[in-house]
C-alpha cells in the first residue's frame, strides 16, 4: 500500500530522543526547557517571526492565540468551514461564535471580500486556512482586518515550507499557528508552534501555556497545560533542519504527478497562485462533475489497487450536528467541493515509480 502519509523519522531524531532522556530532564515546569528553547529559536528563524512559543498541539496555539487576541465570549469569529474541525472547536471552546464563510472554488481558501461580507459589531478576528498546505492571499485580508480593527489569527497547521510573496505564513498575520501531528509535514509525534512579532501577544500566550504562570505558584492570569515536553522538542530541531529537504521531494512528486494526470479532462489538478509556494501537505485534485458517491467509489477502486487515498473534509463542519446551533449557512462552493476533492500521496518516501503509478490508476479508474 503507497500512503497518503508517512512519518520521516530517522537515527537522528532517534538519537535526539535518547539524549534527553539520559539527561533525565524530560519537561520544565514552565514549559521552557533546553530543548523547547532551542527548537523556539530555530522556528522564530525559519517563520521569520520574533517570537515563537512551544505548545502541545496546534490545536492548543489556536486557542491560547484567539484568548490572547482578545476573543471572549459573545465575540465571533469569521472562518471557513472546509477545515479541520479543530480551527472552529477553540472558537466554541472560548463561548464565542464561529461564523462560516464559503472557499474560492480554485484554491478552497477563503477570500478577504468573504469576511468582509461576514463582519458585524460583534466580530473580533477573522481565521484564514491554509488549506492543504496552500497560503491564503493575506494582503486583501490585513487590508480588511485593519479597517474593521480585527486580529487575524492565521491557521497555518498544514503549511509548512509554504509562502506567500516571499514570505513565510504568518508574516501578514497577528498570530501563526502550526501543526506536529505525525502527518504534517515535520513532526514532533503530537505538539505545536505558534509564532508571532508581537510581544504584548507573545507574553500572553507564554503565561497561558503554563498555568498563567511567569514563576512557580504564582499564576497571574487564566491559564492551561499546554506546555511541549523536552522530547518532542528534541524531535521537532532535528525535523526542522530536514524540512527543506522534505519540501523538495514532495514539490517534485507533485509537479509529476500533475503532469501525469493531464491525460484526465475531467480531473482538476491543485491551483497554485503565482504569488504563492504550495507545501504539499495533501496533493488535493477535484473530480469535476462528481457526486460524493462517483468520488467515493474511485477512492475505493484506488485502494483496491493498493494507494492510500482520503476525501478531506468530506463533511463540512456548519454541516457536523453539534455545529448546527450556531445557524444556518448555504455555502454552496464548500459543499460541492467536500463532495468532490480526493488526496494522493506526494510524501517525501513516494517513489516516481510510485508516483507514475498513482497517475496511471488514476486516470484507469475515472475513465
Amino acid at each position: 500500500m503507497v500512503q497518503l502519509n508517512a512519518p520521516q523519522i530517522g537515527e537522528e531524531e532517534i538519537a535526539a530522543v535518547a539524549k534527553v532522556m539520559r539527561s533525565g530532564l524530560l519537561t520544565h515546569g514552565l514549559g521552557a526547557g533546553p530543548m523547547v528553547i532551542k527548537f523556539e529559536r530555530a522556528f522564530a528563524k525559519f517563520a521569520e517571526a520574533r517570537y515563537a512559543i512551544a505548545v502541545n498541539s496546534g490545536t492548543s496555539g489556536l486557542h491560547l492565540a484567539l484568548v490572547a487576541a482578545g476573543v471572549e465570549k459573545g465575540s465571533e469569529v469569521v472562518l471557513p468551514s472546509f477545515t479541520f474541525v479543530a480551527t472552529a472547536e477553540v472558537i466554541a471552546m472560548i463561548g464565542a461564535k464561529p461564523v462560516f464563510v464559503d472557499i474560492e472554488p480554485l484554491t478552497y481558501n477563503i477570500s478577504a471580500d468573504q469576511v468582509e461580507d461576514a463582519v458585524t459589531e460583534k466580530t473580533k478576528a477573522v481565521m484564514p486556512v491554509d488549506l492543504y498546505g496552500l497560503p491564503v492571499d493575506m494582503k486583501p485580508m490585513r487590508e480588511v482586518a485593519d479597517k474593521h480593527g480585527l486580529a487575524i489569527i492565521e491557521d497555518s497547521c498544514q503549511a509548512h515550507g509554504a509562502s506567500y510573496r516571499g514570505k513565510p505564513p504568518g508574516a501578514f498575520a497577528d498570530v501563526a499557528c502550526w501543526s506536529f501531528y505525525a502527518s504534517k509535514n515535520m513532526t514532533t509525534g503530537e505538539g505545536g508552534m505558534i509564532t508571532t512579532s508581537s510581544s504584548e501577544l507573545a507574553e500572553k500566550m507564554r503565561l497561558m501555556r503554563s498555568h498563567g504562570e511567569k514563576e512557580k505558584y504564582t499564576s497571574l492570569v487564566l491559564g492551561h497545560n499546554y506546555r511541549m515536553p523536552e522530547i518532542e522538542a528534541a524531535i521537532g530541531s532535528v525535523q526542522l533542519r530536514r524540512l527543506p529537504e522534505f519540501a523538495a521531494r514532495r514539490q517534485r512528486n507533485a509537479e509529476d504527478l500533475s503532469e501525469r494526470l493531464k491525460k484526465a479532462e475531467k480531473l482538476q489538478s491543485p491551483y497554485v497562485p503565482k504569488l504563492c509556494r504550495h507545501s504539499w501537505y495533501l496533493y488535493t485534485l477535484r473530480l469535476k462533475g462528481a457526486d460524493n458517491t462517483r468520488r467515493d467509489g474511485v477512492a475505493a477502486k484506488l485502494k483496491e489497487k493498493g494507494i492510500s487515498v482520503e476525501a478531506y473534509y468530506r463533511n463540512p463542519i456548519h454541516l457536523m450536528p453539534y455545529y448546527r446551533r450556531f445557524g444556518k449557512r448555504r455555502l454552496p462552493e464548500t459543499e460541492k467541493a467536500a463532495n468532490q476533492v480526493l488526496s494522493l500521496p506526494v510524501h517525501p518516501a513516494v517513489t516516481m515509480d510510485q508516483i507514475d503509478y498513482i497517475g496511471r490508476s488514476v486516470v484507469e479508474v475515472y475513465s
